[in-house]
């Protein structure tokens, strides 16, 4: 049973940064993927970006490129987001969501396990 523990939201200013961790346990095979995925106020999900864990293949949208970093630190089993240059619109609720053999690593509508978010919010 995988588990996946957001952390690292907060209230951060335009033009600041913030770094989120996904602690993920109970992987039992191989061929997942962990991505970042939020949701603001009144929208849908949008993926932000993905990582296929034992791999630097990493998958970025394109409203983000240029001002997020996915990594994955297999000591502690955490996968991190960065987020540079905050604005508004990233305000969102994020969360970090992983399954396995994905076609579409930043379609939300492919992850079937998801953590509880964490809470980013850009003033």
């Amino acid at each position: 049973h995988v588990q996946l523990v957001e952390s690292g939201g907060g209230s951060v200013e335009a033009g600041g940064s913030v770094r989120l961790s996904c602690v993920a346990s109970g992987f039992t095979e191989s061929g997942n993927y962990v991505a970042w995925i939020r949701q603001a106020p009144a929208k849908g999900r949008e993926g932000v970006a993905s990582n296929y864990t034992g791999t630097d293949r990493t998958y970025y949208a394109d409203s983000v490129k240029g001002r997020v970093a996915i990594w994955q630190d297999n000591a502690n089993n955490t996968i991190y987001l960065q987020v540079n240059y905050l604005r508004p619109e990233d305000t969102a609720m994020y969360y970090c969501a992983a399954d396995r053999l994905l076609m579409r690593p930043l379609d939300p509508s492919e992850y079937k396990c998801w953590g509880q978010g964490t809470q980013v919010t850009v003033s």
